[in-house]
């Protein structure tokens, strides 16, 4: 089986080879990189109900493409940690709460499908969808959707389906294909700057 079909290079990994360097420090540095800008993306925010409109969705879709599965999920896994641990990472901490008890409230869902989305769009830019306009549009809505999944039903559940997706669906749409579109745009247009160099 030619593997060359199945598993390419990332973003990072065409950025700084994982030869180049101590495996895990890299592994650590990215990640904690990563949180970095996740933190701050949370932090430009609009209010629009019980859950807030950020740059957030954009920049975990985009560090799972560009880092892979199992990275862009282990940086989700850290940012989340992060959080748990009482740092104000998340979008309205700390006024909002931190900790353990920010993550039960009604962003707790989006919270686990951000980790899930990371890691689906990271298995896809493996394959090649990052390389292609309309396979990365598609990557990017089908990541979306996972990470409204499980926020849909933790949301559900504190204030009912109705206003669930009235609030945590409705008004994200519009950024979302935009935000998608942005990704189908710019990711092709970096791997075509690789060839060229």
């Amino acid at each position: 089986m030619n593997t060359e079909l199945t598993t390419q290079s990332t973003i990072a990994a065409s950025l700084w080879p994982e030869k180049t360097a101590n495996r895990w420090l890299r592994a650590v540095i990215l990640a904690v990189l990563g949180t970095a800008l996740l933190w701050l993306s949370a932090k430009v925010k609009v209010d629009v109900g019980p859950v807030p409109i950020t740059l957030q969705s954009l920049v975990i879709l985009g560090l799972g493409a560009a880092y892979g599965w199992r990275l862009g999920a282990a940086t989700l896994m850290l940012y989340l940690a992060q959080g748990a641990a009482g740092l104000p990472v998340f979008a309205g901490t700390p006024e909002k709460g931190i900790g353990l008890a920010y993550m039960a409230g009604p962003t707790g869902g989006y919270l686990l499908g951000f980790v899930l989305a990371a890691a689906v769009i990271g298995y896809l830019a493996e394959r090649g969808f990052d390389r292609n306009p309309f396979k990365m549009f598609a990557a990017m809505l089908l990541a979306t959707a996972v990470i409204y999944i499980p926020g849909l039903i933790w949301l559900s559940m504190l204030i009912g389906s109705e206003k669930a997706i009235q609030f945590g669906f409705m008004p994200f749409i519009w950024g979302d294909l935009i935000k998608a579109a942005l990704a189908a745009a710019v990711f092709p247009a970096i791997w075509q700057l690789f060839k060229k160099n």
